[in-house]
C-alpha cells in the first residue's frame, strides 16, 4: 500500500527538482535569446538558443554568475577541449566581460586573416564563396530588401551560409591580423552588419577564457517585434520551421 505523500516530501522533491535544472542549466547547456541580426541568415532575432558548456571546458566566465566576479582569482580552463575553426560560439566581450556575444571561429591562434572586397582569406589561403540566392531582410523602418546570400566554404572548416550586400563596405578591405596565441578571430554571418573581431577596438581578438560555450541547437523562435500580449497576431509569427534545429 502506498504511502501519501506529505507536503515535507512534496518541498523536498520540487527542491531536488529545482536544484537538478539549475545544475543543468550553469554547468551542461544554457539558454541565450539572440538580439541583434549580426548573424544572419544562421540566427535570427528573437531565436532562443541552448549553448553547450561542455564543448570547450569551463572558465570563469562560463562558470554561474561568471559575470559577476565571484571567480576572477580563477585563470584558465578546466577539462579544456580547442574549439573548430566554423564553430558558432558565445563568448564574452574583452572589453567587458559582463557582455555576451555570439559570432562564427574564423580564426585560431597564430593565423594570418584578411578581407578583401568581401572575400576572406585563412593564412592566404582564400575561402571559397559561391552566389546562391537572396534573402529577404526588413530593416527597422519595415522596407524589405533582398540581400545576397554566398555559401562560404573556410580553409580546413565547414560551409556556411553568409550575407554581404555590399562588398565594398567598411570592413571589407581589411588589413592582415594575426591571431596571438591563446587567442581566437571572430566574424558575424551578416558581413555588413556585424561588429566582431575585425573592430580591434570594439571587439579584437577574444581570449581562450573568455568563451562561454558552443551554440548547437534552436530551441523556439518568433518575430521580437510583435508583443505576446497580441496572442493571435504572435502566434502567426512564431516560428515553428526553426524549432530544434541545429546551428552549423
Amino acid at each position: 500500500m502506498a504511502q501519501k505523500e506529505t507536503a515535507g516530501d512534496l518541498l523536498r522533491t520540487l527542491s531536488w527538482a529545482i536544484l537538478i535544472a539549475l545544475t543543468f542549466r550553469s554547468f551542461a547547456y544554457e539558454p541565450f535569446h539572440i538580439p541583434s541580426e549580426s548573424m544572419l541568415p544562421t540566427l535570427y532575432t528573437g531565436d532562443y538558443i541552448f549553448v553547450s558548456k561542455l564543448s570547450y571546458g569551463y572558465s570563469r566566465y562560463s562558470f554561474p554568475f561568471g559575470s559577476t566576479g565571484l571567480y576572477d582569482g580563477f585563470e584558465g580552463r578546466i577539462f579544456a577541449s580547442e574549439p573548430k575553426r566554423g564553430d558558432v560560439i558565445v563568448f564574452r566581450l574583452p572589453v567587458n566581460p559582463r557582455i555576451d556575444y555570439i559570432k562564427r571561429l574564423i580564426g585560431l591562434p597564430g593565423d594570418r586573416i584578411r578581407v578583401v572586397n568581401g572575400i576572406l582569406y585563412v593564412n592566404g589561403e582564400q575561402a571559397s564563396q559561391r552566389k546562391i540566392d537572396y534573402f529577404q531582410a526588413t530593416t527597422k523602418d519595415w522596407v524589405v530588401k533582398f540581400v545576397p546570400r554566398f555559401m562560404e566554404q573556410l580553409p580546413e572548416g565547414p560551409e556556411h551560409v553568409v550575407l554581404d550586400e555590399n562588398p565594398n563596405g567598411e570592413v571589407d578591405t581589411t588589413d592582415e591580423y594575426i591571431v596571438p596565441e591563446g587567442h581566437y578571430f571572430f566574424m558575424g554571418d551578416n558581413r555588413d552588419n556585424s561588429v566582431d573581431s575585425r573592430y580591434t577596438a570594439d571587439v579584437g581578438y577574444v581570449p581562450f577564457e573568455n568563451l562561454v560555450g558552443k551554440a548547437t541547437i534552436i530551441a523556439f523562435s518568433s518575430d521580437p517585434s510583435i508583443p505576446m500580449v497580441k496572442i493571435g497576431e504572435w502566434l502567426k509569427h512564431v516560428r515553428t520551421e526553426r524549432f530544434f534545429s541545429r546551428i552549423k
